[in-house]
């Protein structure tokens, strides 16, 4: 295989697909990079913070440890640069007592990242020519994993963020993964839609059991070589979602490190596969041509429907530098498995990203979701998206929580009050730059005051780049 198409291979890894939705990603020749400046400009070191300052009162029983991964360049290049590509950095912040504990931030032990750090690489196998992990950071038996999709095996990291090794689950994990696994809170079991860069005629169902060992690993026939950053669940369906980005040779014999493209040949279809059914027990429902880079949550309903909520952009990737076309907006997929059609509806046309809820309710009825307001106009800056969203799906309503000028709020996540807490009574936490004075702050919202300000802000006096997603993880049991 010529050397270029093995570099795309790589680059394909390592950008995981990486995600994002808020930023429109065309750089001119001669154009300074526009993800290695302003709110995107990586940090340069490693730091240990400890006794942070807050503002307000954290909750009690919020006790834990906040994480969240991004891209990172240990050398950013002004050039050829795509917001998801880099060197995998994680953010962490733990709490307890009321109190901010410490904050550290740590590069992933790649080959690449360790080299041009001078140290050791991370301890542990590799697969493939990439080991950049740089997406989303989750829970496995107990255990913390940095991950990655279409690329690395994942890398186990210790609660301090002091150790990491690459870990492919105990070695079970064959093949590669993905950014977006989505446990089951009522098996236990963790479900994945993987895909490999370099395999283009199927993808992967991957099921992960509760003690963080793969039990499952079954192909699925596809064509085109499709970019398939998430999935959905359901008590009855794993949902893949088959849509028209693909493999494109062009991207790759243009230069581009990002070499996926939209192809208007290949159709969009929905995939309702039985939970323990094979490629060939698939239910393909074909809707028309758009892009999916987030679920919010999917359920089967009373009559026998699947209800899928996603954020969905009509077009993506279709110039020849790449780029989003047009803002991803908040719809209701309702998936009939009888007659295989899809029906999409609009639940807000604001140009919104990041859909999360409460994730108790992953695989069932949800009734609120939240989501992080973008730019209508793709600036690349960020400038302007201030806002939080909480929808209602119950009243139809959206409530807005806005942090004020300059301040970007990212992905925020939903933590529960209390053991049996009811859906919406807990707290959303989350990282928001301020962009006038380059700081961050840990944010703290009461999600059933959405609109009140913060009941608590832990103050950083440094600016954390958007990165890309992040989980919280409750202190362990002390018994």
């Amino acid at each position: 295989m010529p050397n270029g198409i093995q570099s795309a291979f790589r680059a394909a890894a390592e950008a995981g697909v990486g995600l994002l939705a808020a930023c429109n990603r065309l750089r001119l020749p001669g154009t300074q990079n526009p993800f290695v400046v302003g709110v995107h400009e990586p940090m340069r070191e490693e730091l240990t913070l400890e006794n942070l300052p807050v503002a307000g009162a954290i909750p009690a029983g919020l006790d834990g440890l906040y994480l969240k991964m991004g891209a990172n360049p240990v050398r950013p290049a002004m050039r050829g640069h795509d917001w998801f590509l880099g060197d995998g950095m994680v953010h962490g912040l733990a709490i307890e007592g009321g109190n901010a504990l410490w904050y550290r931030n740590r590069w992933i032990g790649s080959h690449m990242a360790a080299a041009a750090l001078g140290r050791p690489a991370a301890p542990g196998p590799r697969r493939g020519g990439n080991d950049t992990v740089n997406t989303n950071v989750v829970e496995f038996g107990g255990r913390i994993f940095a991950v990655v999709e279409a690329g690395s095996f994942p890398v186990e990291l210790s609660r301090t963020l002091e150790e990491q090794r690459y870990n492919p689950f105990d070695g079970t994990l064959a093949g590669s993964f993905t950014g977006h696994p989505h446990r089951d809170p009522l098996t236990g079991e963790t479900h994945a839609v993987a895909y490999d860069g370099r395999i283009w005629d199927s993808v992967r169902h991957v099921v992960v059991a509760p003690t963080g060992q793969v039990v499952r690993d079954m192909p699925i026939a596809v064509e085109h070589g499709p970019c398939i950053h998430d999935c959905a669940i359901t008590a009855r369906f794993v949902i893949v979602l088959d849509l028209p980005v693909t493999f494109s040779f062009a991207a790759v014999l243009a230069g581009y490190r990002f070499p996926f493209r939209w192809n208007p040949g290949h159709k969009a279809r929905v995939g309702l596969l039985p939970r323990q059914g094979h490629s060939a027990d698939i239910l393909w429902c074909e809707l028309a041509p758009c892009f999916v880079f987030h679920t919010a949550n999917a359920y089967d309903d009373a009559d026998g429907r699947v209800i899928l909520d996603v954020i969905a952009y009509e077009t993506v990737f279709t110039s020849a530098a790449g780029g989003l076309d047009t803002p991803g907006r908040l719809e209701r997929w309702t998936i009939d498995p009888a007659t295989r059609r899809v029906e999409r509806r609009v639940l807000d046309p604001a140009a919104q990203e990041f859909p999360r809820i409460d994730e108790r309710l992953l695989g069932q009825r949800h009734r609120y979701l939240y989501t992080v307001s973008v730019p209508a106009d793709g600036n690349t800056q960020l400038a302007g998206a201030t806002q939080l969203y909480k929808h209602d799906l119950a009243t139809g309503e959206r409530h807005v929580h806005d942090f004020g000028a300059g301040r970007i709020p990212g992905e925020f996540v939903f933590v529960p009050a209390r053991l049996g807490a009811g859906e919406d009574e807990g707290w959303l936490v989350g990282l928001v730059i301020d962009t006038a004075r380059d700081t961050t702050d840990f944010a703290v919202l009461d999600a059933r005051a959405f609109e009140a300000p913060p009941v608590a802000k832990v103050r950083l006096g440094h600016r954390i780049p958007p990165g890309f997603h992040g989980n919280w993880f409750p202190a362990r049991d002390p018994t």
